[in-house]
């Protein structure tokens, strides 16, 4: 049974302007306006409750040297979040989060460790792979979620509690990123698997799910995180960073629905509703995450 939880945080992305506030902890509550609630509610979900972030700050300028932005909040809403998610989890339920921005990759992979294990399936129209060894503009996590989840970012990131490294690199996949990535290519020499969203439109969903549960380590099966910004701006432009070259509603679906069943939970995130003044993007998403993840978890136990 899926159990939908709102982490309704922004903490993870820069200012939209200076002094501004990123839209993406509107998205739970737009996305459940467009309907995405009472369609997960009509095929048997059930609610998960909310976990609030704290306040999001713009301290460009003034944060201490070697942190990132929202720090501190970062980690203490990870905290909570992964306890939400251990619960579930533990219950025998598949947790489906609406976020908020990626930075729930955090909370993902604390609620993975103490759970037991398993694998990442990182869905995201960039590789957000930007860590201190290849770049000095260190500063989001929403752009660095990848590279924290798998140990190679600050340690107060990558370790909290001595839990780290949250997901094995040989268990983790990344589907989705155009191939002009900057980091692409240090990526695939890394992690387990690297998709990038062209061999997905050419080669569909099901092959690239049949080769994330060829890797190793997901016999307790594997957290999902898609960013909405996978898709192509033609069908939803209401993320922070759109990039030409994603996948068609259809196309994400079809992805999600080969991979959810094996999964033990999943998060979507990024949407941005004050980019959606009239919610259409939001019922799009809706879509997407209802008919996507209609069997989350339903195949665990039984193999």
């Amino acid at each position: 049974m899926v159990a939908v939880v709102s982490a309704p945080t922004n903490l993870g992305l820069r200012p939209p302007v200076r002094g501004g506030v990123p839209g993406t902890a509107k998205a739970p509550e737009a996305l459940r306006e467009a309907g995405l609630h009472r369609l997960l509610h009509a095929q048997g979900a059930i609610d998960g409750g909310v976990v609030l972030p704290g306040r999001y700050v713009d301290d460009d300028g003034r944060r201490p040297a070697g942190t990132i932005r929202n720090q501190a909040a970062i980690v203490e809403h990870a905290r909570r979040l992964a306890h939400r998610l251990f619960e579930i989890r533990e219950a025998g339920e598949a947790p489906l989060v609406l976020g908020g921005d990626c930075s729930l990759a955090i909370a993902a992979g604390l609620a993975t460790r103490v759970g037991g294990g398993g694998g990442l399936v990182h869905i995201d129209g960039h590789t957000d792979f930007r860590h201190p060894g290849n770049s000095d503009g260190v500063a989001s996590l929403a752009g660095e979620d990848l590279a924290a989840a798998i140990g190679m970012h600050l340690p107060d990131l990558t370790d909290i509690d001595g839990l780290g490294p949250y997901f094995p690199a040989r268990s983790t996949a990344h589907i989705g990123c155009r191939y002009e990535d900057p980091h692409a290519e240090e990526l695939r020499g890394i992690i387990g698997l690297v998709v990038p969203a062209d061999d997905v439109i050419l080669h569909g969903g099901a092959r690239a799910a049949s080769r994330v549960r060829a890797l190793e380590g997901l016999e307790r099966g594997y957290w999902i995180q898609v960013d909405v910004d996978v898709l192509d701006p033609r069908h939803v432009p209401a993320v922070d960073s759109p990039d030409p070259g994603g996948l068609a509603p259809e196309e994400l679906i079809g992805l999600l629905a080969a991979l959810a069943p094996h999964a033990w939970g999943a998060a979507v995130t990024v949407f941005d509703p004050d980019l959606d003044p009239d919610g259409a993007h939001a019922r799009t998403v809706a879509r997407v995450v209802a008919e996507g993840f209609a069997d989350l978890g339903a195949a665990l136990g039984q193999e």
